[in-house]
């Protein structure tokens, strides 16, 4: 049952994650997360480096074979049962915390989490009754992050979206401990922390101030206790306990601007700039209207100079004005036809 509980809140996880990609996914480009304080909720899974989940193991196999050996028949030798604990331990997290962007692509965080995992098993005797156990792990950590956005020239998807790396140190609250069937183990909260953590994310989906980032990571919480594993489990060891509440973890992070920057339109933009750069409209001259203008002016008797541009416009009225300005030529008087005196003479005859 506890196995199928799981199965449902990973499915769950994972159909919202998927649901609120197709929501707030964007057709720009995400370059940028624009806020400057923003608010975040991060679901996770972790797999816990809980090496001491041996220790638990032991102790139930050491019952399991006190039971065998307390059955008097074979039927009651096979009424023992039991189950075993999971070889790997994972949980899901769940964090929330504050961000604020001092500079473009830098952020710094604070956020507070909590982690619980429980493992239990059944165990039947020699007369068929049952007996459980169980252990469970659970920290507070506090942390401070660091975060910065990767330049977009640098590592990016073609898409949109924009990577980030983030470093957390962390603090271990009261309230992190083991508590067991057998007894419970506070951790140790030191000033100066208890771990480091490292992941990278994706800025994969966006609306309005809405930003979701997926990551991916490890860190280490590593904690102790005054008290010894053999206070809290059978068999256990007689030094003092330590563990590590870190591991490899998955999330999202959903943040919600509360303050952000004006979002500028890059369109907006490059139209201002036109307008400061805008340049007088030069008027092209067609080269047949001028050379038709040319010839109509040789024509008329009238040089035109070829370095001078001529504009369309007063091209139309070009050979009016040449008309008018060329000086009009004296009209020349016919002088009689002198004929020779003998054509003169004979005619007369």
């Amino acid at each position: 049952m506890k196995f199928k509980s799981r199965i449902i809140l990973l499915s769950l996880v994972a159909a919202s994650v998927l649901s609120a990609t197709s929501f707030a996914a964007s057709e720009e480009k995400l370059d940028h997360d624009n806020s400057i304080l923003s608010v975040f909720v991060q679901p996770a899974i972790s797999f816990i480096s809980f090496e001491e989940r041996k220790y638990f193991q032991e102790a139930i196999d050491t019952i399991y074979y006190g039971f065998k050996e307390y059955a008097v028949n074979s039927a009651e030798s096979l009424n023992v049962a039991k189950q075993d604990f999971q070889k790997v331990n994972f949980c899901f997290p769940i964090t929330a915390g504050i961000q604020w962007q001092f500079m473009e692509d830098h952020f710094l965080s604070a956020g507070i989490s909590f982690i619980y995992d429980n493992e239990s098993v059944v165990l039947t005797d020699r007369k068929s009754n049952t007996h459980s156990y169980e252990y469970t792990l659970q920290g507070i950590p506090l942390f401070l992050e660091y975060r910065f956005a990767l330049p977009k020239n640098f590592i990016t998807l073609s898409t949109g979206g924009l990577f980030s790396v983030a470093v957390r140190w962390y603090w271990a609250l009261p309230g992190t401990e083991i508590y067991t069937t057998w007894g419970k183990l506070d951790a140790e909260t030191p000033p100066w922390g208890a771990g480091f953590g490292v992941s990278v994310g994706y800025l994969f989906a966006s609306w309005r101030s809405f930003k979701l980032y997926g990551d991916i990571g490890f860190n280490s919480i590593s904690v102790k206790s005054n008290k010894k594993f053999s206070d809290i489990v059978p068999n256990g060891p007689e030094e003092k306990a330590s563990w590590n509440l870190g591991g490899i973890q998955l999330q999202i992070r959903g943040s919600f601007g509360l303050w952000n920057n004006p979002v500028v339109n890059k369109d907006d933009d490059d139209d201002d700039d036109d307008g400061e750069r805008k340049k007088p409209k030069v008027k092209i001259i067609d080269d047949t209207k001028k050379d038709s203008v040319k010839n109509a002016a040789d024509s008329l008797g009238v040089a035109t100079d070829t370095a001078k541009v001529i504009a369309p416009d007063s091209a139309k009225t070009a050979p009016d004005s040449t008309e008018k300005s060329a000086p009009a030529e004296p009209a020349q008087k016919k002088e009689p036809t002198k004929l020779p005196a003998e054509e003169i003479k004979t005619k007369g005859d």
